[in-house]
């Protein structure tokens, strides 16, 4: 018999800094799983409810992500985002995206309707407009600077904030999503591992991954996608894999997190940070929502 369990992980960041109250964002996650289960009972793709409730995350200025993103240093708002579907291995990304709501529709459109991968910059926003995605009129005001309040490291590193969503429907699909406003005080056209397919994003037929962190680092080991070869080449569990990504993260000096669903519906959902904010369905049924050790 199939295995018809579902599946879904997110995450609002590994940026989470001890001794903070993250109740609401607890409380917050905690209904996104509770509305990603009872869409895919109802019959909704992996895809779909990975791609929405990213929008969800970014709408909600919590994180640091869409609404909740921080300025560059010429103070412009430049945001990445990433969807891929393992089905049948289709992506879309957006880099530094200015100017519009929600990266992951965007990306979700170039997957969509164009025969690229990513769109960047002004090529990026043109075609956002193009097709009609919704404006941010007044940055000031939309925007709610969600990472000011949880910088975690010292003066001159990578202080990060990104979230995701990885799913498995009945039908076994894999899908995943990631998106970001990027290292907190970034250099203006910085692009990090989030809007990067098989860096801080991936799904394929065995796995699917979304990563956050100091993106660079998960840029240089290729993370999401050496997680997805781990368990296909090496035979290794989704959680042997993803342990041993973050321990050549940290080994080189950098921090974060990922989570990740495989085809079986196992999950994992480590991290090498003071905290990441996550929630999860797990292939039981049960929904778990922290920020720290559970």
């Amino acid at each position: 018999m199939a295995n018809k369990c579902l599946s879904v992980v997110l995450h609002g960041g590994a940026g989470a800094k001890a001794g903070r109250d993250y109740s609401r964002e607890i409380e917050h996650m905690r209904g996104l799983i509770e509305a990603a289960r009872d869409a895919l009972k109802a019959g909704a793709t992996a895809l779909d409810v990975a791609e929405a409730t990213t929008r969800e995350l970014e709408a909600s200025g919590l994180y640091v992500a869409g609404r909740g993103a921080s300025p560059n240093t010429d103070g412009i708002y430049e945001l990445d985002a990433a969807i891929m579907d393992g089905h049948l291995l289709r992506c879309g990304s957006v880099a530094a995206l200015e100017g519009f709501e929600s990266p992951i529709a965007v990306a979700r459109e170039v997957l969509e309707n164009t025969f690229h991968v990513m769109l960047a910059g002004s090529g990026a926003a043109g075609f956002a407009a193009a097709r009609g995605f919704k404006r941010i009129e007044n940055p000031d005001a939309w925007f709610t600077r969600a990472g000011t309040f949880e910088d975690n490291h010292p003066p001159g590193t990578l202080a990060h904030g990104t979230v995701g969503c990885v799913v498995r429907d009945e039908e076994g699909r894999l899908a995943a999503c990631t998106s970001t406003g990027g290292v907190f005080g970034k250099m203006p056209g910085r692009v990090g591992d989030s809007p990067i397919l098989g860096a801080g994003c991936w799904a394929d037929g065995h796995v699917a991954v979304s990563c956050t962190g100091q993106g660079e680092y998960f840029v240089k080991v290729a993370a999401a996608a050496q997680l997805a070869h781990r368990m296909r080449f090496a035979g290794q569990s989704v959680e042997e894999a993803a342990k041993a990504v973050l321990a050549e993260i940290a080994g080189l000096g950098g921090d974060g997190g990922l989570i990740a669903v495989a085809a079986d519906g196992s999950i994992a959902m480590p991290y090498v940070s003071q905290g990441m904010k996550r929630a999860a369905l797990t292939p039981d049924g049960r929904i778990v929502s922290a920020a720290f050790e559970l």
